[in-house]
C-alpha cells in the first residue's frame, strides 16, 4: 500500500500524522510511505530523519494525495484538501464531522473511506485515540485560560493561584472526562479554588476519591452551572458526546450572570462548542469578548505543543496505521468492531448515526 502524509494546512497546525518510527515500521513491512516536504518539522522532524526510515519526500500536497491509497494526517481535511481526495481513497485522521456539515458532505461527495481517529473505541468504552489530545487540550485550557485573565489581555487580572493574604481564582470545569480531570489538575495544582461537574453520580465519586482539596465535585444541571458561572473567574468547557456535536450549556443569556474579565475556554469546540456563543478561532487570533467575557475557541489547540502532541498522538494511532496498511479497513473492520466505529463515511454512505442526527442526513449502517 502506498501511505501518504501531507504537511497540515489548517492555521497554525504544526503537527504531523506520522513520526520518522512510523515510516521506518511501514517500510519494512512492504509498504511505500511519501511525505511531503517539510510535513515534520513544526515537530521537529526533518526530510533527513524520514529520508533515513526509509520514506520518500514528494515536493507537493497534490502528489501525496494523488498517489496515495492512504492518507494519514492530524486535522480534519481542509477545503483545499477535501477536492483532492479520491474516490475509495482511506483517509485516517481526526474528522469532528458532526460540527461541520460542509466536510461531512464532501466526504460523501468523493466516496472515500473516512476513518475517525475521534470515534474508534476500545473494550472500557473509551476513545483511545482520541485520549492523548484530550489530556493535551485539558492541560492548556487553564495555562491558557490563566493567560487571558490577566489584565492585558482582556481579563480581570486575577491570579489563579492567589498569594498570602488574597483568596485563589476561581475554576468552573464543565464535565468531568479526560478534559475536565486534566484541567482540574492543573488548575488544582496553581492553587486555584476549583469546582468540577459532570452528570454522572459515578464519575463524581472516582473524582472526588482522586482529587486534592482544592477540588470539589458538584452534580451538573442547568440550575447548578447557572448558580456558579457569577463565582468562576476561568470557565473550561469540557463536554463531550462522542461523535455528536457537544450541547450547550451556557447560552448567550447566561453571560449576564458572568463577571466582566472573565475567561470561557471551550475545549468542545472541535464539536461545536458548548457554549451558544462560542466560534472557532485560531491560535494568532485566539480570543474575543461577548458582553465583557472573554472567549477563547481555539480549534486546534494541541498544535500549540506540536512536539509533545505528536510524540502523545502517534503513539496511539501508529499501531492502527500499521494494522490499516496490512489489512485494508474492510477487513480490519469486520475484525475489529472498535475499528469499525472509526468508519464514518464509506463509499458515500455515512455510517455514523450520531454524524447522521446533527446534519439530518441518511445513516447507513456499515457494510462490509
Amino acid at each position: 500500500m502506498i501511505v501518504g502524509v501531507p504537511t497540515e494546512v489548517k492555521t497554525d497546525e504544526f503537527r504531523v500524522g506520522l513520526r520518522p518510527v512510523g515510516a521506518e515500521m511501514l517500510a519494512r513491512d512492504g509498504h511505500t510511505v511519501l511525505i511531503q516536504a517539510g510535513a515534520g518539522v513544526g515537530s521537529g522532524f526533518t526530510d533527513e530523519h524520514f529520508v533515513a526510515a526509509g520514506a520518500r519526500i514528494v515536493a507537493t500536497a497534490e502528489e501525496v494525495w494523488a498517489t496515495s491509497d492512504l492518507i494519514v494526517k492530524v486535522k480534519e481535511p481542509q477545503p483545499q484538501e477535501c477536492v483532492q481526495i479520491r474516490q475509495g481513497q482511506f483517509v485516517f485522521t481526526y474528522f469532528h464531522f458532526a460540527a461541520d456539515r460542509d466536510l461531512t458532505v464532501a466526504c460523501l461527495e468523493r466516496r472515500c473511506t473516512a476513518i475517525a481517529y475521534e470515534t474508534l473505541t476500545d473494550d472500557r468504552g473509551g476513545l483511545p485515540l482520541l485520549t492523548p489530545m484530550s489530556e493535551v487540550a485539558g492541560k492548556l485550557s487553564v495555562q491558557e485560560g490563566a493567560k487571558f485573565l490577566e489584565r492585558p489581555f482582556g481579563g480581570k487580572g486575577v491570579l489563579l493561584g492567589g498569594v498570602p493574604g488574597v483568596a485563589p481564582g476561581h475554576v468552573l470545569i464543565l464535565g468531568g472526562g479526560v478534559v475536565g480531570t486534566c484541567a482540574a489538575m492543573v488548575a488544582a495544582g496553581m492553587g486555584a479554588d476549583v469546582v468540577i461537574m459532570d452528570i454522572s453520580i459515578d464519575r463524581l465519586r472516582r473524582l472526588a476519591e482522586i482529587m486534592p482539596a482544592n477540588v470539589r465535585v458538584v452534580y451538573s444541571d442547568l440550575q447548578s452551572i447557572r448558580e456558579r458561572l457569577h463565582w468562576a473567574d476561568l470557565i473550561v468547557g469540557a463536554v463531550l458526546v462522542p461523535g455528536a456535536k457537544a450541547p450547550w450549556l451556557i447560552r448567550r443569556d447566561d453571560l449576564k450572570y458572568i463577571q466582566t474579565g472573565s475567561v470561557i475556554v471551550d475545549v468542545a469546540i472541535d464539536q461545536g462548542g458548548c457554549v451558544e456563543t462560542s466560534r472557532v478561532t485560531t491560535h494568532r487570533n485566539p480570543v474575543y469578548e461577548v458582553d465583557g467575557v472573554v472567549h477563547y475557541c481555539v480549534g486546534n489547540m494541541p498544535g500549540a505543543v506540536a512536539r509533545t502532541s505528536t510524540l502523545a498522538l502517534t503513539n496511539v494511532t501508529l499501531p492502527w496505521a500499521l494494522r490499516l496498511a496490512k489489512h485494508g479497513p474492510e477487513t480490519l473492520a469486520r475484525r475489529d468492531p472498535h475499528f469499525a466505529n472509526a468508519i464514518n463515511t464509506h463509499r458515500g454512505q455515512l455510517t455514523n448515526s450520531a454524524v447522521a442526527a446533527a446534519h439530518g442526513l441518511e445513516f447507513t449502517s456499515l457494510s462490509i
